[in-house]
């Protein structure tokens, strides 16, 4: 239960290259869009890639609970990027489930079991002891939260980040 509290409330890190900066959504996470020339987030995801060991190794360990990948998605207009749950790394592929659903990609829905191209991945994360582990792009959204968002966050989300 606590997993999926988590990762339903990590899902506010879906991310979008639209030109608005935010997309509410009823009974769906929040869409925060970011350029496709945002430095801060490629380098964010260019960390996350640079680190996917350590995420590999937490797939391991059957005690961390939470463990997901980001995924970007593309159509011929559209780039969303967005969070998988329950993955599993075989033959040097990964596959998940597709945690939210897509407002832009309409090739999946929520629930859907998707094979991923390595060269998709924005992002890792996995939660151990309360301490969020990788969460690149998630660390680079929550700095651009106000102080008051901020707190919101941290005490929603129950995860110590550094």
């Amino acid at each position: 239960m606590k997993t999926k509290i988590i990762i339903a409330f990590l899902a506010f890190c879906l991310i979008s290259c639209k030109n608005s900066d935010k997309v509410e959504r009823e009974n769906q996470p929040d869409i925060y869009n970011v350029k496709g020339s945002d430095k801060e987030m490629n380098e964010a995801i260019e960390k996350a890639n640079q680190t996917l060991a350590d995420f590999n190794t937490a797939l391991l360990d059957p005690k961390i609970e939470v463990k997901s990948l980001k995924v970007k998605f593309q159509n011929e207009t559209d780039i969303e990027h967005i969070w998988l749950s329950n993955v599993e790394f075989k033959d040097g592929q990964y596959s998940g489930i597709l945690d939210n659903e897509p407002e832009y990609i309409t090739d999946y829905k929520m629930g859907d079991t998707v094979n991923i191209d390595n060269k998709n991945i924005s992002d890792w994360m996995y939660i151990e002891n309360g301490k969020l582990f990788g969460g690149y792009t998630i660390k680079v959204l929550r700095n651009r939260m106000s102080e008051t968002e901020r707190k919101q966050f941290d005490t929603e989300s129950g995860m110590q980040i550094d």
